[in-house]
């Protein structure tokens, strides 16, 4: 990886010590910043988020089932101009999401039109045939979207790929704003960042926007795993801030296909569930019978209309790495107009031109299950040992079909701060959907994934990656409020974190 030179978002490319004319300000500050300020302001937000519990599961290191995601001081900023380039690109890319899954599970005109093939949908793991024909509360499947981007230039962005099952990240993205407005004030007197606290607010006005009876309160829950699922903390976050309940499966019960929510006082009608819980697991009678975290009957209850599910059953289709492929033709199928935001040059390996290309490039190229998430069941070739070039290589003429390869992009980077000092770390960009009955939000902020490791691809967290604050500018000045989270989390990282800076010393 030694070859590829990198577009960095501060410094440009190559490493000008002017920095890029519109981030002289991010660059003058990295400077100004002794090192030993900038590490003692990290280590009081990482004190903070250990104490609030703020972790994530890195499966298969032994040592330690559950740690922090580490969190990274210096910021992510996109300018005005990016953001509304992305804005557009991701509400047309979202738009058509919704639309492809309207139609797949509906007249399915995008297969009989021969632009997506018929068997790479029908005989899909993730497309459930028997919810053909099932439309949820305002014909709306993918309410919450995170798709992730990666970019090359400085106009250079890609979709790299699609999260519309379950999209995680949201917390750490909420929890991050508020550690830097704490701890490094002086950015945003410097820059005219908006701010994020609102998304709470609009994820619950989503939620309520689809459920299914008019003229009540609807009554939304998150319905969670447990607090042995990894990403729980954001799960009770989540509920939290919205100040709905957080409930388990056994909270829930479905009488005559309605949901019921057990509480001290009798049962109360639920009408949306924002469900953390994957379409497997969700419903034992619907899917796998030997599940303890899902609701019997509570796909039943969906199908009859009683109860929106949020995301609908069935969106993970929308998420498969072959149907990503697509993308392209997809939304100038559903829009007539060509992607804002391109996909990633990808080679699908079920096609025998692009399983030999695949084959004779292994070095060369990042090879993805179709299914996988996580960063697992991928190999980074010019990164990889030759062993596992080897077990990729047999597993690809063995299953063909379950893979995906994309050249590797040089993916900008971002100054970071690591234990020699601040230095340049790949990173990729989460942003976050909503959609309801009043169109698409995105909250102008999202997920920066940076890989800690010098030269590393991989920025997800399960594989060890950390976390940036990702500071949209506006147009003009902006107030940032802290109001609002401070309120919904009531003894949380507000006063964890007057803790830890009194501990560590004031800023300077």
């Amino acid at each position: 990886m030694a070859d590829i030179i990198a577009f960095d978002e501060v410094w440009g490319k190559p490493h000008d010590p002017a920095g890029r004319p519109e981030l002289t300000d991010l660059a003058g500050w990295i400077a100004d910043t002794p090192a030993s300020e900038l590490q003692r302001r990290q280590q009081a937000a990482e004190a903070a988020f250990r104490q609030l519990g703020i972790t994530f599961a890195v499966y298969g290191e032994e040592e330690a089932a559950e740690r922090i995601i580490p969190f990274d001081i210096v910021p992510r900023i996109f300018t005005a101009p990016e953001w509304r380039q992305l804005s557009e690109g991701l509400v047309q890319r979202v738009e058509a999401i919704n639309a492809f899954l309207t139609d797949v599970y509906g007249p399915q005109r995008i297969l009989k039109e021969g632009i997506v093939p018929a068997e790479l949908i029908l005989a899909n793991p993730q497309f459930r045939g028997f919810l053909h024909g099932t439309v949820p509360p305002h014909g709306i499947f993918a309410h919450i979207c995170g798709i992730d981007l990666v970019r090359t230039g400085p106009t250079d962005f890609f979709v790299l790929e699609d999260n519309a099952r379950t999209p995680s990240g949201v917390s750490y993205m909420l929890e991050n704003r508020e550690a830097m407005l704490r701890l490094c004030p002086e950015l945003f007197q410097r820059y005219p960042v908006c701010p994020v606290d609102r998304y709470p607010d609009s994820l619950r006005e989503t939620m309520q926007s689809v459920a299914p009876r008019r003229g009540d309160m609807p009554v939304c829950v998150l319905l969670t795993p447990g607090h042995f699922n990894s990403a729980f903390y954001e799960h009770s976050f989540l509920a939290d801030s919205m100040g709905i309940e957080l409930v388990e499966a056994a909270d829930l019960e479905v009488d005559d296909d309605v949901v019921w929510m057990r509480t001290i006082e009798g049962r109360v009608r639920v009408d949306v569930i924002y469900r953390r819980i994957d379409d497997d697991y969700i419903d034992p009678i619907a899917f796998r019978p030997d599940s303890l975290l899902g609701v019997p009957g509570l796909i039943a209850a969906y199908m009859a209309g009683n109860v929106a599910l949020v995301n609908a059953p069935g969106t993970g289709i929308a998420d498969d790495k072959a149907i990503y492929s697509y993308m392209p033709e997809i939304v100038r199928f559903y829009s007539g107009d060509e992607a804002k935001l391109p996909n990633v040059e990808t080679y699908r390996c079920r096609e025998p031109q692009a399983l030999q290309y695949t084959l004779d490039n292994l070095e060369k190229l990042v090879v993805k299950l179709v299914d996988g998430s996580g960063g697992y069941g991928m190999l980074v070739g010019p990164t990889a040992t030759k062993a596992q070039v080897a077990e990729f290589r047999a597993a690809l003429v063995a299953e063909p079909h379950r893979y995906i390869a994309q050249p590797t992009l040089a993916l900008s980077t971002v100054p970071t701060l690591t234990e020699a000092g601040v230095a340049p770390r790949h990173v990729d960009f989460r942003p976050f959907c909503l959609t309801g009955t009043h169109g698409v939000t995105i909250v102008p902020g999202g997920l920066t994934r940076v890989a800690l490791r010098e030269g590393s691809l991989v920025v997800n967290s399960s594989q060890g990656g950390g976390t940036k604050d990702s500071l949209i500018l506006a147009d003009a000045p902006m107030t940032q409020s802290m109001s609002g989270m401070t309120q919904s989390m009531g003894a949380g990282l507000t006063q964890a974190m007057v803790g830890m800076v009194q501990s560590l010393g004031e800023p300077r």
